[in-house]
Parts: C-alpha cells; structure tokens; sequence
C-alpha cells in the first residue's frame, strides 16, 4: 500500500480538511511536516465541525497524529487547541499524538515582532496572520531556536537565549520597544513545559517503525504551493517550503516515503491577504463566487479574494511538486454559471507566457488570457458518481486536468466525507 503526501496546489484554503479527514480515515499515521497554527482546516464528521490549526487533522479519528521536526510550534496555542477538541469528546493521548522532540518553538516575543514588522511595513505590508511563524522559522535557520527539547533543560538555557536575546534586543530597539524579559519568558516557559513534553518524542524513530510495519502514512502539508518561500509568489508567501518533498525533511522520512502526492485544487481561486492575482474579479461575479464558497480564513476569519479558475498557476504548482492526481474541490460553487472561464495563458509586455514569471512587478502585471466555457444549470453539490453530475460540468473538470497536465483522481462535491467521487485511490499503488 502507498503513503500519500497532501498539499494545496493554489494559495491554500483549497479545502484540504474534508479530503485529509477522509484520507485519515483509512491511515495508521497523519504527519504535519510544515508550517504553524497560521493555517486551518475546517472538518465535518457527522453533526460535528471541528477547527483545527495545528494538530493533524488524523486526531479526530484517533488516528497516530505526529507534529514533525519542520513545524514551528506555539505551546499555547497547542494547548488552547487539545483543550478544545478535549472539549468536543476527542481523545488525545502520547499514545495517538506526538510531537518531534527537535521541533522549534514560537514564542511571544516572535509573534511580537511580527506584528512591529506588519504595522511598520506600510505599502510593504505582506498580509501575515500576526503569529509569529516568519520570526520563528528565521531564528530556526539562525540557530537560536528554543526547541521542544529545551524544555527539559530550562535551568540550562543561558547560552541560547543569549544567542535570542542578543538578536532580539537589537530589533526591539530600533522599533522602540524594551529588551526582552529573560525571566518573564523563563516562566512562561516552565509553566507550559509540562503540557508540552508529555507529548514530546523521538518521531522520526517512531515513523520509521510505522513505516517498516507497513502501515499507511499520510503526510499533511500546510498552505499551498503557491505561497512556498522558493516557489510561491515572493515576497507574498509564508516562511516555509510547502512543496511535497518537504515532507521527507520535516518529518524525518527520506523522499522515497512520500507516495502518491495528492494536490488539492478549487474548482475556482482564491487568496487571502497581499499579492498577485492575475484572475481576480473584483466585481458581482468575484462577490457571487466568494458568498457560494463561504470564503472566509479558518483561522483568521479574514475575506478570501475570488477569481476564475488558473490553469498556469496550477500546472506550475502540479509541475514543481511532482503531483501524481488531483483532488478537484468545491465544484458545486459554479453551480448555476451561465459561463465559466479558465486562464490558460498570460499576456506580459506582448509577449505571451505559458508560466508565472518571479518577479513581482511581472507578477503584478500579467493579464489572463481567459477560454470562456458554458456553464451548467444542474447541481454538483452532494454527487457520489459521474452520472451525478452534469455534462457540462464533466467537460469542465476534463478540461482542466487536460490544462493543468495533471489527472483528477477524486472529485469533492461539499463539506460532507462522503460526498466524493472517487477517480483513482491514493492509497493504492
């Protein structure tokens, strides 16, 4: 049997949580191998609506739920996260959940510098969630990251917060704020430690039993390709890689376990926060689209911005992350579309481009060329087959896997687990 590695292939927000959650279903493992609790994926079990922003969405089933070493982890968020779930009835244990013991942590005075960054940035505003997951990730590759380890050893932290302290201090200044408290971030450190280490592990020893045994992994990526720190639109991305050999770095695995790479795709586009578009409508359509999809942030409740699905960005997205099949979300939202449109190229200073260029003002200034299809006044929502939907909306999903060089391998048709149909299993080779 095959592991199989998620990602969104778009700006994120692509709907990864009902499609992770019914992945899980079915895995001896979930693995988050990127990012922070800045990302959030929506769950639908039943009459229960779970919002999770950290922990791997396999919990909710009991599944083995791993943090890998390439998260940047807020205890306190983690803990207000496992209170609330806890809350909900679901059971979270060391036996089904764990934490990389080389995981490093963010703490208050990133996300304190996050948001001096943020407010002083004016026009260079980046549009981040204010959570401190750049600053963390920056002192990870700094080599002055307090780590989940470290809390075992807090009487013996001087040499690294020294390293912390002599960085952050200097950056507090120039924004007129004091130094940081030493003994403050001490205590806050020894109160939260205790919660934090019952979890603590070595993980990629226990991964690697897991996978030795056979058993299925799936590997959860963050966000989307297209806000990838190499690959996404730069500056506009977050702080990590969310491409999906991250996967075999931030959990410990070597490449050859990452499987099927499943990328997730909405049936339209949408970003939330700053930077390039090229399909946006900022019009009743873009409107129309973002009320049908309830597009708004799971963790931030912030308005998601809609445009026409974009088949450049996709392909690319598909093309760098090596993606074997997509999942095709949120389809029933062009439900009632007298046409649809498609971006199939862009239009650059005459010249025509098959790509997104990497420059910003290229970024800034592509035009869409737009195929225009006729819509279908038939629903989507709720199919379980093809003979479920209509065929304009079947020419539709043809299309764009003929576009983005990628097949469909499921198609999701709403929020509930088992409104999908099912083109090609993940989890079998």
């Amino acid at each position: 049997m095959a592991n199989v590695t998620v990602i969104g292939a778009q700006w994120g927000d692509e709907g990864k949580g009902k499609i992770v959650d019914w992945l899980a279903s079915r895995a001896d493992a979930v693995v988050r191998f990127q990012g922070g609790h800045n990302a959030g994926h929506t769950l639908v079990v039943g009459e229960q609506v779970y919002k999770l922003s950290l922990l791997p969405s396999g919990i909710v089933t009991g599944t083995l739920s791993i943090i890998g070493n390439g998260v940047v982890l807020d205890p306190w968020a983690l803990k207000a996260e496992v209170e609330k779930l806890r809350g909900q009835g679901v059971e979270i244990t060391p036996e089904n959940f764990a934490i990389a013991d080389n995981c490093p942590l963010i703490l208050p005075v990133h996300r304190e510098l996050d948001g001096l960054r943020e407010a002083a940035a004016g026009s260079g505003k980046i549009g981040t969630t204010g959570r401190g997951i750049g600053p963390a990730y920056e002192d990870k590759v700094g080599r002055r990251a307090i780590r989940v380890c470290d809390l075992a050893h807090l009487d013996s932290l001087d040499s690294q917060l020294d390293r912390l302290c002599a960085h952050h201090d200097a950056l507090r200044a120039g924004f007129g704020q004091s130094p940081v408290d030493r003994e403050a971030l001490l205590n806050e450190l020894r109160e939260i430690a205790p919660f934090v280490l019952q979890f603590a592990q070595v993980t990629w020893k226990r991964l690697n039993k897991v996978k030795k045994a056979g058993a299925r992994i799936l590997f959860e990526g963050a966000q989307g390709v297209l806000l990838d720190v190499d690959h996404g639109t730069y500056p506009f991305v977050t702080s990590s890689n969310t491409v999906s050999g991250t996967a075999a770095s931030g959990s410990g695995l070597g490449p050859a376990a990452t499987g099927f790479v499943l990328g997730i795709v909405k049936a339209y586009t949408t970003r939330v926060g700053s930077g390039p578009f090229p399909t946006e409508l900022d019009d009743e359509t873009g409107q129309r689209l973002g009320e049908r999809g309830h597009e708004f942030g799971t963790v931030t409740g912030r308005k998601r911005r809609c445009g026409w699905f974009d088949a450049v960005l996709t392909r690319q997205s598909c093309a760098i992350s090596g993606v074997t099949g997509i999942a095709l979300t949120k389809l029933d939202v062009l439900d009632g579309f007298e046409k649809v449109k498609i971006c199939t190229g862009y239009r650059l200073n005459g010249k025509v481009l098959d790509y997104f260029p990497s420059h910003a003002a290229d970024q800034a200034n592509v035009e869409p060329i737009y195929e225009e299809m006729d819509g279908w006044s038939g629903t989507t929502a709720g199919a379980r087959s093809w003979a479920d939907l209509p065929a304009q909306a079947i020419k539709y999903i043809q299309r764009v896997q003929e576009l983005i060089e990628t097949p469909v391998a499921l198609v999701s048709t709403s929020p509930e687990r088992e409104d999908t149909i099912l083109v090609r299993d993940p989890f079998v080779d």
